[in-house]
Formats: structure tokens, C-alpha cells, sequence
């Protein structure tokens, strides 16, 4: 089995998503495993052709070495923060782990739940803003919908207060 789990994790390049990804890190990944960061872009019209290519089955695996390159990450309209690509460079090369990222396009919650059984992955990790009842019941809650739609198990990284 050593080698064959896919670990999620769902990123949107901030404080509570790169706690959910230093948690994934930490806790559940070990080496030979595949670390797939799945981050979605808003829906809108895209004039490069690639974009329109990969709208509905999300962009192609994208290695490590690719997606640490800010000219590259341009193209994907993705702009990766230095503090996660911190987190799984040292990863890559403490745990010697396969590090790829995955870009969907439109709805979150959607895309996500489409992410976990198109990679497929294994389980996946996600952070939790930590929204107040009002702003969750208006706004939705990613993660809520994720853990109540996923097929495969699902970690919520509570956000903390304390950075």
C-alpha cells in the first residue's frame, strides 16, 4: 500500500488553508505518498485556450518544480504564497513525498467533491474558516458541504486565533 495514497489537501493560499496543509503534513503524510493540493480559481471567461480546455476537468497535475515558478503559475492565474511553498518543499524533501497541484475552476464546494473522485484521492484535509452561525448560513460553509458530500474521509483543520 506504501505509495498509493493520494492525500488532498484544499488550498486557497491562506492562514487557514496553509494550517490544514501544515496539519496534513505533520499528521497524516509519510513517505511515497502523493500530496495533492487542490485550489479552485472563481469561474469567468478565460481567453487563453488551455484554460478553456481544462474548465470542466480541472488543469492537468501540476509537479512541485512547476508550480514554485512564478512565471508558470501566471498562466493558471495562481499565485502560490512563499510560506506554502515553504511547507511542502520541506516536505518533498524531508518525506520524500510527490507534491502536485490541481486547479478547478468555478464553485468550491462542487469543484472539490469533483476533485476527490476524478484524481481520486485517498482522503483529503481542509481548513475551516471558523464562520459565525449568521455568516455560515448565509454565505455557505466549503468545508461543511465537503465533509457532508465527499466520498472519500475528509479532516476539517479547525483555524486558530493564536498566530
Amino acid at each position: 500500500m506504501e505509495g498509493d495514497r493520494r492525500i488532498g489537501v484544499a488550498v486557497d493560499f491562506s492562514s487557514c488553508s496553509r494550517e490544514a496543509l501544515k496539519w496534513a503534513v505533520d499528521n497524516v503524510t509519510r513517505n511515497g505518498d502523493h500530496l495533492i493540493l487542490v485550489t479552485i480559481r472563481p469561474e469567468g471567461y478565460y481567453e487563453e485556450g488551455e484554460m478553456q480546455l481544462w474548465e470542466t476537468t480541472g488543469s492537468p497535475l501540476i509537479p512541485l518544480s512547476e508550480f514554485s515558478d512564478p512565471n508558470l503559475m501566471k498562466k493558471y492565474g495562481v499565485k502560490p504564497d512563499p510560506e506554502t511553498l515553504d511547507i511542502v518543499n520541506t516536505a518533498a524533501r524531508q518525506k520524500e513525498i510527490v507534491v502536485l497541484l490541481k486547479i478547478y475552476w468555478g464553485d468550491a464546494r462542487e469543484k472539490i467533491c469533483e476533485a476527490i473522485d476524478n484524481i481520486p484521492l485517498s482522503c483529503l484535509v481542509i481548513g475551516n474558516r471558523g464562520l459565525g452561525k449568521l455568516k455560515r448560513v448565509i454565505m455557505g460553509s466549503v468545508s461543511n458541504y465537503v465533509v457532508n458530500n465527499a466520498t472519500c474521509p475528509v479532516t476539517v483543520v479547525k483555524h486558530s486565533d493564536h498566530e
